[in-house]
């Protein structure tokens, strides 16, 4: 009977094991000293190779030599999750009492401690902190969060890490070479990733695809997508495209002919959201699509809920028909002068103050009312604008932004975000939004990746689609030229305001 790859190719010492040489560099540092530790942890995702650890460890501290078809009596394997209860633990502390039978110490292996019932955690806590000198317990864990602090203080942890695609790339390569397994470099990159970081998923996978082959064709990328039933990389390609391009119908053509290809909508929203996930820095007005896509596999109806996710992001990338007016004059806005050149009226009197604010060098910017921010056009010193009072108006209410909508949108729908958007500050010129946040700590919030999608969402739920959002970790400057000397003469400052009305005396 053939033995299956992960186990063939596992690893046979510390040396041996890939991409955790942060953990086996110590412990076999530690071995050579004679440092052994009673308790040992070791945390991490699955399929990494913290069971191969774990017996390498075991036989090395034993000077044994390891092999993945021989047992030892001194060497103990407890599956957890099938021995959870405290009767197996009570049981367990009873057997620790007896002394090796042949090897220096006896090392107890629990694989998937967390499966440990609590009344096992606490029948095991006085042996794991006191065991006797000749007993070693090596403890492995995928949710080490599920562990007690108390268990988890009395060991040694070791964390370990996903393995890197790269590092999953090269060790496959030297498996399908070893095995004359013919396989493009592109499919190999395309079963790292389906690994998901974990050495024996990605091993077998590889495995279990090599028996669908022949050695003249080999694996290719086309062979894992209809084994696994993935899109095509053409057609994730394709829907991304027809949600920048706002081709909603293309966009359910496309997912009509991957429900008849027999792809699942939850396997295609998985492929989105990867692929935006590495395209995020050149396609961030879809920050929004991606958080959205991680909804689809939680519905009852997830092919319908992703035909609305894609469709609502296609038509979320539309300007809307103020924004289009606003456009031109915005690129343009440098000086009065080309403002004119698109005006039709030539009556400069009736432009009203009020509406759009001209800051020069040596004026102050103009006061907005408090819950409307209007957008500032910059203003040459001693020119003049002959936009009608109907082309103002158009322009103004394009341009106004209603702080006070989006401050209660947060509080209504995200109430972290609130607590610190309601303590800053806005300042809105042209397409830049400054929120002064009055410290580091807020600002940090508002950076933050959670934060800011929340966010630029609720811009968008305001209908403020073309904002960008910077942050400033100072209350906002101030607005007179004199508080401004002031404040700088004093090392910064906050302007406020002093009611005229004199206090009573009492």
């Amino acid at each position: 009977m053939s033995q299956a790859l992960y186990r063939k190719y596992r690893s046979k010492s510390l040396a041996d094991i890939v991409g955790q040489r942060h953990i086996t560099d110590i412990l076999e540092r530690a071995i050579k000293a004679g440092r052994i530790s009673h308790a040992y942890l070791l945390t991490g995702p699955r399929g990494v190779g913290k069971t191969s650890v774990a017996r390498i460890l075991a036989h090395q501290i034993n000077d044994l030599p390891y092999s993945d078809d021989e047992t030892h009596l001194d060497i103990i394997e407890i599956d957890a999750a099938s021995n959870n209860s405290v009767e197996d633990i009570r049981d367990l502390r009873e057997r620790v009492q007896l002394a090796p039978v042949s090897a220096k110490k006896k090392v107890y292996i629990i694989d998937e401690v967390h499966m440990l019932s609590k009344s096992a955690f606490n029948a095991l806590l006085k042996t794991l902190e006191e065991p006797p000198e000749h007993i070693v317990f090596i403890l492995a864990t995928t949710n080490v969060e599920k562990l007690p602090a108390t268990i988890v203080s009395r060991t040694q942890r070791y964390g370990f890490r996903a393995i890197a695609q790269a590092d999953a790339v090269s060790h496959l390569r030297h498996i399908a070479d070893t095995e004359k397994i013919k396989i493009s470099d592109d499919a190999l990159q395309l079963i790292a990733a389906r690994g998901d970081g974990s050495f024996r998923d990605s091993i077998s996978l590889l495995d279990q695809l090599s028996s669908l082959t022949d050695a003249k064709s080999g694996i290719t990328v086309e062979l894992i997508e209809a084994s696994l039933g993935l899109a095509p990389t053409t057609l994730i390609s394709q829907i991304l495209e027809a949600v920048t391009t706002h081709d909603v119908a293309k966009i359910a053509s496309l997912l009509d002919d991957a429900i008849t290809q027999g792809i699942a909508a939850e396997t295609l929203a998985g492929q989105l959201t990867h692929q935006l996930r590495k395209e995020i820095v050149t396609t961030p007005q879809l920050v929004p699509l991606l958080d959205s896509l991680l909804d689809v596999a939680k519905s009852s109806h997830p092919d319908i809920k992703l035909l609305t996710v894609l469709a609502g992001a296609a038509a979320d990338q539309k300007q809307p028909k103020t924004v289009a007016l606003a456009a031109p004059i915005l690129e343009v806005s440098a000086t009065i002068e080309e403002l004119t050149k698109k005006a039709t009226h030539k009556k400069p009197n009736e432009i009203k103050d009020d509406k759009i604010s001209a800051v020069s060098s040596n004026d102050s910017p103009a006061k907005s009312d408090d819950s409307v921010v209007s957008r500032v056009i910059p203003q040459p010193k001693n020119s003049k604008s002959s936009l009608s009072e109907d082309q103002t108006k158009e322009i103004t209410e394009a341009t106004e932004f209603v702080w006070s909508d989006l401050v209660e949108y947060t509080r209504k729908e995200y109430l972290a975000l609130y607590s610190v958007l309601s303590k800053c500050t806005p300042e809105l010129l042209g397409t830049d939004l400054t929120l002064y946040t009055g410290n580091a700590f807020y600002k940090k919030k508002l950076d933050d990746a959670k934060y800011s999608t929340h966010l630029y969402e609720s811009l968008k739920a305001c209908g403020s689609y073309q904002l960008t959002v910077h942050t400033v970790a100072t209350p906002p400057p101030p607005k007179s030229s004199q508080a401004a000397a002031v404040a700088a003469i004093m090392g910064g400052g906050e302007e406020v305001s002093v009611s005229d009305t004199p206090t009573k005396s009492v």
